[in-house]
């Protein structure tokens, strides 16, 4: 017994050594400017992106092509990428007033430009968070793209496998197949990628977009073409960084334009005077718990709260949700798109305008000096830190702004329980430094009891990256005396951000108030729990806005 648990610490040190390289040899690349991934100067990243074996991209050590992973990534990089040789991560430099479209990834806000044939630039706007996590997933991919070219390129001279000469002439057809077309294809692809003709129609429409319905066939002749060239021409794939992101980056050139909008809205509104509570939750859990019931009673007659919620979620209720966002706007409420590149747009609630007998909480008491909410969508890792720090500054250098709480509701991986489970943490332990935050929570599991929701209390580990975790560290933190009850990329960030305000600069009260809570998204040591097995569907709508609805009881003052 005790050999197997030291065998079990030794593959977690390994694993936590490997995340440390990879965080040190991805900050000497961005400082060298560029680097060729599949190259030499790549071969740090590639080694300790194999011996962390991430949770999320599965069987990225095996020969076969890891599918669900490569699904979770390409959902994240943009359109056409595979074909690009040259990607360029770049700052926010002025393409948006050019000829080039954005290209934007279904699953994370970032602005991308196809400036060729050959190259791509992916704008960084959210922070260092940003580059580890795409420089992350172009290792993944680069890597798997090699395991393709391993199976088809049969000798040095550029002999390829008869599966291979199919899947091209299938993707350079350019049009869309036959049903008999596309499972021919499919035949010769899960030869190629060592699976089954089963595993590969399964997941072939999830990749599918708009404009290329056949682009799992698309993604993997790309792939496995650019990784033959790189081995039959040396013509290898290379990732720069623009000299404008090296000099702006950790400078909060973007935090500091979103923070300042925001003040300057709060003093031509009269409000910077007010008490301010700020949230850091989504766009529409804080509208709806205030609005939405009343709003929507003659609607959803006879249905529940959270099932009201959960029909507003529907991507197709886009008149209901209209509906409340109108009352709301009529109501104080004030929307900030995001303006200043960093992807997070800001609603401001005058409670003093709100007709409180008509709300979900018309017992609200709020005092004479009626507060403000400021509600900002999610940060993205240490960008939570560039933006609340900036927002916590005084305002033209001598206006204090009365925060009087802060709360961030966020998902996060659970190490103990199940997808929409919610845990309370007391700390936050920041990955790969002696970085640890402990504060005094305002929430308590005691208060989400008998809900029929799973409520866990602990501490959280701030990760560098959700990408980056793998089953034996994981085990580690949640079994050791850390007693790590979940993972997420904010906590730390934010926790710094506002005791170095309220304790070190002064320029908010010390005894603001903190509130964390987190809703489970997966739960990376179950197998087939992680975020690459799909999203939260209708699970994550109750525990969003119990956690909402118990944040704003605080502040309304409602026992």
């Amino acid at each position: 017994m005790k050999e197997g648990k030291n065998i079990s610490r030794t593959r977690a040190q390994e694993s936590s050594a490997a995340i440390e390289k990879m965080y040190i040899t991805m900050r000497h690349l961005f400082n060298r400017g560029f680097y060729k991934p599949m190259g030499i100067s790549g071969d740090t990243l590639r080694e300790a992106l194999m011996t962390l074996r991430p949770e999320i991209y599965g069987n990225i050590a095996d020969e076969k092509v890891e599918l669900k992973g490569l699904l979770y990534v390409i959902e994240r990089l943009p359109l056409g990428i595979e074909e690009c040789r040259f990607i360029n991560l770049t700052s926010d430099e002025g393409y948006s007033k050019s000829h080039f479209q954005a290209i934007i990834p279904p699953k994370r806000r970032r602005n991308c430009y196809r400036i060729d044939e050959e190259q791509m630039n992916v704008e960084i706007t959210r922070g260092r968070s940003d580059i580890y996590d795409i420089l992350t997933h172009l290792t993944f991919i680069f890597i798997e793209s090699h395991k393709i070219k391993n199976r088809v390129l049969l000798d040095d001279g550029g002999e390829v496998s008869r599966d291979w000469e199919k899947l091209e002439q299938a993707v350079l057809k350019n049009e869309k197949l036959s049903l008999i077309e596309k499972e021919i294809a499919i035949s010769h692809a899960a030869n190629i990628l060592a699976r089954t003709f089963e595993d590969v129609l399964e997941i072939y429409d999830d990749f599918a977009s708009e404009e290329v319905p056949d682009r799992f066939l698309h993604i993997i002749f790309w792939l496995g073409k650019l990784a033959i060239e790189e081995v039959l021409t040396n013509n290898k794939r290379t990732i720069t960084f623009s000299p404008i992101l090296r000099e702006r980056l950790g400078h909060h050139i973007h935090g500091e334009i979103w923070a300042t909008h925001i003040k300057e809205v709060l003093k031509e509104n009269q409000l910077l005077g007010r008490p301010i509570h700020i949230i850091s939750a989504n766009m529409h859990s804080v509208m709806n718990s205030i609005f939405a019931k009343n709003a929507l009673k003659t609607t959803f007659k006879g249905k529940s709260d959270f099932d009201i919620f959960g029909e507003l979620s529907k991507s197709s209720a886009y008149e209901v949700r209209n509906t409340v966002q109108k009352i709301a706007l009529n109501q104080g409420m004030i929307f900030l798109p995001e303006n200043a590149g960093t992807n997070i747009d800001v609603q401001i609630f005058d409670t003093a305008k709100i007709d409180w007998a008509t709300t979900s909480f018309p017992n609200a008491n709020l005092g004479d000096e009626k507060p403000v909410l400021i509600v900002m969508d999610y940060a993205f890792g240490e960008q939570a830190y560039e933006t609340v720090d900036e927002l916590l500054k005084p305002y033209k250098k001598n206006i204090l702004l009365n925060v009087q709480s802060v709360s961030i509701m966020g998902k996060a991986g659970i190490l103990e329980g199940d997808k929409g489970d919610i845990m309370i943490p007391n700390a936050h332990i920041n990955e790969g430094t002696a970085d640890n935050y402990f504060f005094e929570n305002e929430l308590t599991p005691e208060m989400f009891e008998g809900n029929d929701i799973a409520v866990f209390s602990g501490s959280m580990v701030t990760v560098l990256g959700t990408s980056l975790q793998n089953r034996d560290l994981l085990k580690f933190f949640h079994e050791s005396t850390w007693s790590v009850i979940g993972l997420e990329m904010e906590g730390s960030h934010y926790q710094k951000a506002i005791q170095s305000a309220s304790k070190i600069r002064k320029s908010i009260p010390k005894d603001v108030k903190v509130r964390y809570a987190y809703y489970a998204s997966d739960n990376p040591l179950e197998t087939g729990s992680t975020l690459a097995s799909g999203g939260l569907g209708t699970t994550g709508v109750k525990p969003t806005y119990l956690i909402t609805i118990k944040i704003l009881e605080q502040i309304f003052n409602i026992s």
